[in-house]
């Protein structure tokens, strides 16, 4: 089974999903089996390349699939078990929506690697993030819930396979429920949210407004001890 249909299928089956994202540029800080309390590892940054050893020791703690969130062309490695394959849907920046695919299709179609192609779309946090800066595009404000789900659905429509609504690393404010919902119910493929969710019940709450995968990086890096906490 591929990640896709792992995912397709847990959905469902009603089940939700965690995904821990790790930051390359970070220590790993948790032990063997910890992460098996997730249903997904997320590997990727802002900056900083992916190098297989990173990839071989996220291997040696866990089962769980390893899926790549590039924040830029340099985070690849074949040693993961699928890309997203990212469309900042938010950006007017042609280089953002397709410029960064098309420079790196060649080397992603000879690894094999499985391909997710993914809409994202960044949502306001509240606070300056990395990933709105490395970006260079302003996000949407959370009072534009027409536009994000029209931005979502347009996503749908043009083939991608999952939509990620992102309020940035260490968001003040997450992705509101009114907009999850709203993005729901446009659409019928996986939703992803992520961005300043660090407590068991906002998880639930974004699980219970639509969305498919929660994504949390931040909080468990500073506090790995506590994601056995989230299921």
């Amino acid at each position: 089974m591929n990640v896709l249909e792992y995912i397709l299928a847990k959905r469902q089956m009603g089940q939700h999903m965690l995904a821990v994202l790790l930051d390359p540029e970070h220590e790993i800080r948790f032990r063997k089996g910890e992460l098996d309390a997730a249903d997904l590892i997320f590997v990727g940054g802002s900056t900083g390349a992916i190098s297989p050893l990173f990839i071989d020791k996220i291997r040696a703690i866990t089962h769980r699939p390893i899926v790549l969130f590039p924040g830029n062309p340099s985070q690849f490695s074949p040693q993961a078990d699928a890309l997203l394959y990212l469309s900042v849907l938010s950006s007017r920046n042609p280089d953002l929506l397709v410029g960064r695919q098309i420079d790196s299709a060649q080397v992603i179609a000879q690894s094999g690697i499985e391909v997710l192609p993914m809409g994202y779309i960044l949502i306001d946090g509240g606070i300056p993030t990395s990933v709105v800066q490395t970006c260079q595009s302003a996000p949407i404000p959370q009072d534009q819930i027409t536009l994000i789900t029209s931005t979502a659905l347009a996503g749908q429509m043009m083939g991608k396979q999952l939509i990620y609504l992102e309020a940035g690393s260490g968001a003040k404010n997450p992705v509101s429920i009114d907009i999850i919902n709203a993005v729901r119910q446009a659409i019928n493929i996986p939703l992803i949210v992520g961005g300043g969710i660090t407590t068991p019940q906002m998880m639930k709450d974004a699980f219970r407004a639509g969305a498919d995968i929660v994504v949390i990086g931040n909080h468990f890096e500073r506090h790995p001890e506590e994601l056995h906490l989230f299921y």
